[in-house]
């Protein structure tokens, strides 16, 4: 097969993937894959379990659990004590998830990108004006989760998280596929900002953004869960004092977060684009000031 036949037919292969994962009621079915994953009747939920082990990579040799209640018991679940250590050196931000990283780099003028050559805003994706200037020139990365990985997420840096804002949206995927597709897909889905602040002052901010099968993202310390189904205010203030590697919360399936830091902080030379990282394992860092 030549070149162009093989791009020819990966492209058709994408363009099959999309369809079957984008072009479909996306709303009712996370909402069903919400119902459907908590039940606990034991064929159900052992037959769902070997299905998603069957087309993916799913390994639960971590968990800390050897059998679960229901599907949704082995998407969030819990790994054993240890597995997951956090870099100690204070300068250091570390991932805050197991994650495949995709785009990162400066932000420009309050513009980022969500694949080579897609941008899109640090507005629409926040917001709030005021959160935009504190990273308008800062730093930006992606952090993808698949279906299979562990779910759970945790902060990044001792800070204290000052507030938190639910924004209402679709449940695109959020594969390359799709990113290459959609334009601002960020800005599109259901996401969450987590306002933090270093102990220096400095904002750190993280977004989870939600995607199809996904769309519920648990929150401890608020012990809040947001979905579609959230009503009444969509702003929490809170001022809850964490350290780095605490728990924050869970995606119900698999998503995306985006770090924003300040503009004087520096990717870590193992931050390439495509590559696995876990949480714990070194992100960016804060070089000393002079």
């Amino acid at each position: 097969m030549t070149i162009r036949g093989l791009a020819s037919a990966l492209w058709q292969q994408e363009d099959l993937n999309f369809l079957l994962t984008n072009r479909i009621p996306r709303a009712a079915l996370t909402r069903f894959m919400g119902w459907f994953s908590k039940i606990e009747q034991p064929l159900i939920r052992d037959l769902s379990i070997r299905c998603w082990r069957l087309f993916s990579d799913l390994d639960l040799s971590e968990a800390r659990k050897t059998s679960f209640k229901s599907l949704h018991d082995c998407f969030t679940r819990e790994l054993r004590a240890g597995l997951r250590p956090f870099d100690p050196d204070p300068s250091v931000v570390a991932s805050p998830c197991d994650a495949i990283i995709g785009a990162f780099g400066p932000v420009e003028d309050g513009k980022l990108f969500q694949v080579k050559g897609a941008p899109y805003s640090l507005l629409d994706l926040l917001g709030d004006p005021a959160l935009v200037d504190a990273h308008r020139n800062g730093r930006f990365i992606t952090l993808r989760l698949t279906s299979s990985m562990y779910h759970r997420f945790h902060a990044p840096h001792d800070c204290r998280i000052e507030q938190v804002t639910f924004i209402h949206g679709d449940t695109w995927n959020v594969n390359p596929i799709a990113l290459k597709r959609i334009e601002r897909l960020f800005c599109k889905n259901e996401r969450a900002v987590l306002r933090t602040r270093l102990a220096s002052g400095e904002a750190l901010t993280l977004v989870p953004v939600a995607a199809i099968l996904v769309a519920s993202i648990r929150l401890h310390f608020l012990e809040l869960v947001l979905n579609a189904g959230t009503r009444g205010p969509t702003d929490f203030p809170c001022s809850v004092n964490v350290q780095k590697g605490d728990e924050l919360g869970w995606f119900e399936h698999g998503s995306t977060i985006i770090v924003l830091a300040p503009d004087h902080f520096e990717f870590c030379d193992t931050v390439q684009e495509s590559a696995r990282i876990r949480a714990g394992q070194p992100l960016m860092s804060k070089p000393p000031r002079p």
